[in-house]
């Protein structure tokens, strides 16, 4: 399983809709709940933050790699876990 990075801010409207997504999407897929997700919250961890290439978030990378930024929906966020399957 690939690792998957969530970059997000607390107080994002965007971001309190994306976990809410990953929640919903790991109830429906079971499968999905095995994907671990690190949870960097941006104005905590700005070191960390600032060494990844995004402007808006939520922002997830999987093995690395950016595959989506920006606002999201139910669909892109089990697209995204499931990129982590594989």
């Amino acid at each position: 399983m690939k690792p998957v990075k969530l970059f997000y801010l607390r107080n994002c409207p965007f971001c309190k809709r994306a976990l809410k997504y990953v929640e919903d999407v790991r109830a429906a897929s079971p499968e999905l709940a095995a994907v671990e997700i690190e949870m960097i919250e941006e104005s905590e961890e700005p070191e960390v933050a600032e060494s990844f290439d995004y402007y808006y978030v939520p922002t997830f990378y999987v093995d690395g790699v950016k595959v989506h930024e920006g606002g999201i929906t139910p669909e892109e966020v089990e697209s995204v876990l499931r990129k982590a399957l594989k």
